[in-house]
């Protein structure tokens, strides 16, 4: 279940939920671009005894290598597929995964690694399983809006 909306003096926000486990899921907010070409944002992962934060990840908007046309292929194939697919961000602090299920769901996994090249970095990953269809749609678009409108 995704929700997308502006938090009360906090600005625009997209959170994704796992239909499973509501404890679970990712929020995206803290947009900001300075040049309209990219935007900068934060990234929250929460689960059961864990709360993770990233600050300051790239979108390059409009090259078709982005977040949100990676969330629109497994919406578009809501009939299924085989194997694991993969996106990362161009700094490689995010990662996400996504394999279809049976019962037509689609299970995301999102990984958080800051300073990635430091000693002492870590990461966390999230799980989120969504319906493949609608539900996976809704995020896209979520996530598409949430990045594009913070490039004007």
């Amino acid at each position: 279940m995704t929700h997308s909306d502006e938090v009360a003096d906090e600005g625009p926000y997209v959170a994704v939920r796992c239909q499973d486990a509501r404890s679970v899921g990712v929020g995206f907010r803290d947009r900001h671009s300075s040049d309209g070409h990219c935007v900068q944002y934060t990234v929250e992962a929460h689960a059961p005894g864990l709360n993770a934060r990233l600050d300051g990840v790239v979108a390059w908007i409009g090259d078709g290598r982005g977040l949100a046309p990676f969330l629109e292929k497994p919406a578009a194939d809501f009939t299924g597929w085989d194997g694991e697919r993969h996106w990362e961000s161009d700094d490689r602090d995010l990662t996400v995964s996504a394999v279809f299920s049976s019962g037509g769901h689609v299970a995301l996994t999102w990984t958080l690694r800051p300073w990635r090249t430091a000693a002492g970095g870590w990461s966390a990953a999230v799980t989120t399983r969504l319906e493949a269809g609608e539900q996976m749609a809704s995020l896209a678009a979520g996530v598409r809006h949430f990045l594009e409108d913070g490039a004007h």
